[in-house]
């Protein structure tokens, strides 16, 4: 299967790649078919791509990365969308919001992507705790997990390009 991007140009996918949202994401409930793709230029974020439309796509980051103590707790509501008796076989992702100035980035933790990996059913679930934010600033944190461990790679580093040299530039870029 092929799809057209306007960041990638014509991808091409397997079925089993394709995630499907049964209700869609908040904002996009016409959109059903996503797949999650890595940037060749970008060794920090993946990308949640609408196979429907080309224009649709975020960037999105696992919370583990920059809030090492994240839980989500799913409703049973969530549970049964996703088709799964146990959180444990789920994958999290947070939408990332990058204006004008990265370092003012932001990731949504109170409504985070899970996906039922065995099924690749996937939703976008709001969760109950008040403690967690829907603009949670993550730069400097992405940039002190860098500094406390400079040998942690975000994402594989192909590119040879360390993660605080990414940071660097993706705060010095024009997104």
């Amino acid at each position: 299967m092929i799809i057209s991007t306007s960041r990638f140009g014509q991808v091409e996918l397997k079925q089993e790649d394709v995630l499907t949202f049964a209700e869609g994401l908040l904002g996009f409930a016409d959109l059903r078919q996503f797949v999650l793709l890595d940037d060749p230029n970008d060794e920090i974020f993946a990308w949640l791509q609408s196979c429907e439309s080309p224009h649709i796509a975020f960037p999105v980051l696992e919370p583990e990365l920059f809030a090492p103590q994240y839980k989500a707790n799913l409703t049973k509501s969530d549970l049964e969308a996703l088709k799964m008796t146990a959180q444990d076989k789920a994958r999290y992702f947070s939408i990332v919001t990058i204006p004008d100035d990265p370092t003012l980035m932001t990731a949504n933790l109170k409504a985070p992507v899970v996906i039922n990996v065995a099924t690749r059913t996937a939703r976008q679930c709001v969760l109950q705790d008040n403690n967690l934010a829907i603009r949670e600033p993550i730069f400097a944190k992405l940039q002190q997990r860098v500094v406390q461990n400079p040998t942690v790679a975000l994402k594989n580093q192909s590119s040879g390009i360390d993660v605080a040299t990414k940071l660097t530039l993706v705060k010095d870029a024009e997104l």
